[in-house]
């Protein structure tokens, strides 16, 4: 399909051919940053004063807290987004190792440090179940063989067509991507810690491990191949680092700007209004926003977002998160960067975070995220910063004031983390802030207060999501976490990708005409 803009918002032929991506969290910088070297001139617009989207960066009395992703695990899909228009990444951020990958830490004591060390993670499975040591090597080997199919083929590939569902088929059935993570892990390996070890990643992209399809076991691989990374200086000095190209490329961020309406003329879009009284025109708009807000508001005088909106209110939602930052007077260098503090319960409590309960949980397993580890930049000298995350059901699952909850379930997680993490934790406590559900349904924008967009279920994965271009409006065009490959930074670093490419397929004459005119360089 090659787009046909309306002539009576067309410019000239030959003149520059614009675009606005709404929302600049890091799957609306990467399409920025590609639309913007691929030749349109590109407006990035973000609700909030900073960009980030969910890697929002929180500072407070000399604290930095990443808002929220900062397991990196696959550099070079950002590495790309510099390369792409001639420059280093090297040059705009530092990305620093982090080792071991995650300990993995259950009540009871018991550890588990995985990492990169073939001999070490066979050491500590063998103290576990001398037999899961063979079924290791044989479940990396599937999780290689995933990561082949699911990633590098499939990873940056927009569905438009049920038909390349079919072609992709007859690998996802060899692989038996109908069953579950945990489901196929327990096939290769039978230690029940093991068994979460290898299993609980899918929680990091908003999937239940006991439903979402297997072909997210592909993460471990993914690991095992690049490592695990963080930024220095945050997660937020990566985002500063991506939208500085995106400004050396000539794009224009502009923040503090909510986008109320995306304006149409019959099928077409043509351009957006915000609140502030802002508009602007563009021959194509890409949003980044959460994809119900995007067609049930943002689009709500159209038949297709009217439609289209309450379709998507009726998909299966990723659980949402509680997360509180918090500062340390003191220091703590023997944690480890990043901690799985597993509770005695796995099965049963994810089923109850992703609906099974209609209620909180009492209990809960939790992500202690301890950057200052890795990089002391991120607290006061002598301090040491914070996150720690407890996945909770979204607002659809459980009806939960959190206004009221929040300060009560706060307390209870740092006490926990005091009894199984840092000592003295209450005593050296001098900041905190917390990000509910709420945060995230009138902050972010999220249905329900999801924190992952559309489930990444079997059906709802690849043509099942919304599409990266719209089916009916042909010049909207979707990314980020509701579309194909999904949530995490791989995944909406992919996602651009594949939006980007029906992009230019899209406008390819449009693009052509413009750079024989104005003797466009191709890296600029």
């Amino acid at each position: 399909m090659n787009v046909q803009l309306d002539p009576t918002s067309m410019k000239k032929s030959g003149e520059k051919p614009t675009a606005i991506v709404i929302g600049a969290g890091f799957g609306g910088i990467a399409l920025a940053i590609r639309l913007q070297t691929m030749g349109f001139q590109t407006t990035l617009v973000d609700n909030r004063d900073k960009p980030g989207g969910r890697a929002y960066v929180y500072e407070e009395d000399g604290y930095k807290f990443d808002g929220g992703p900062t397991v990196i695990t696959d550099p070079n899909c950002l590495r790309e987004l510099f390369e792409i228009s001639g420059r280093n990444m090297d040059d705009y951020v530092t990305l620093l190792p982090v080792d071991p990958f995650y300990r993995l830490q259950w009540e009871d004591g018991d550890t588990f440090d995985y990492n990169n060390d073939d001999a070490y993670l066979e050491q500590q499975i063998r103290e576990r179940n001398p037999d899961d040591v063979a079924g290791y090597h044989k479940f990396l080997n599937y999780s290689k063989e995933l990561y082949r199919e699911g990633y590098e083929k499939l990873g940056t590939t927009a569905f438009l067509k049920m038909r390349q569902m079919f072609a992709a088929a007859p690998q996802l059935v060899r692989l038996r991507a109908d069953r579950s993570v945990y489901s196929m892990v327990s096939k290769f390996v039978k230690n029940e810690r093991v068994r979460q070890l290898l299993s609980f990643q899918s929680l990091l992209v908003g999937g239940n491990p006991f439903k979402t399809s297997s072909i997210y076991a592909l993460i471990h691989a993914l690991e095992r191949r690049d490592g695990v990374w963080f930024a220095k200086g945050g997660t937020g000095a990566l985002v500063q680092g991506c939208i500085q190209l995106f400004e050396d490329l000539g794009g224009e961020l502009r923040l503090d700007t909510e986008i109320t309406d995306i304006q149409t003329e019959g099928d077409r879009v043509v351009g957006v209004t915000a609140a502030d009284g802002w508009s602007a025109t563009a021959d194509l708009i890409s949003s980044n926003a959460d994809v119900v807000h995007t067609y049930s508001q943002l689009l709500r005088k159209h038949s297709r977002g009217q439609k289209y909106g309450k379709a998507l209110k009726r998909k299966s939602h990723s659980m949402s998160l509680f997360v509180i930052y918090f500062g340390l007077k003191t220091e703590h260098p023997n944690l480890k960067h990043h901690i799985i503090l597993l509770g005695n319960r796995y099965k049963d409590l994810i089923a109850e975070i992703f609906g099974k309960g209609r209620k909180l949980p009492d209990d809960f397993s939790l992500y202690l995220h301890a950057p200052c580890v890795t990089d002391k930049s991120m607290a006061p000298k002598g301090c040491s910063s914070y996150y720690v995350l407890s996945p909770v059901p979204h607002l659809g699952h459980a009806d939960v004031d959190w206004d009221e909850v929040g300060p009560k379930y706060t307390q209870k997680i740092l006490d926990y983390i005091e009894t199984h993490a840092i000592p003295n934790l209450n005593r050296d406590l001098t900041v905190v802030k917390t990000l509910t559900p709420f945060g995230f349904r009138d902050e972010m924008n999220s249905h329900l207060g999801s924190a992952f967009s559309v489930e990444p279920i079997l059906t709802q994965s690849a043509w099942f999501r919304p599409h990266n271009r719209d089916d009916v409006i042909d010049n909207l065009y979707i990314t980020g976490a509701g579309t194909h490959p999904g949530a995490g930074v791989p995944g909406v670093v992919g996602a651009a990708k594949a939006t980007a490419g029906v992009i230019e397929g899209d406008f390819d004459g449009q693009l052509s005409a413009y750079k024989a005119a104005s003797g466009w360089p191709s890296n600029q």
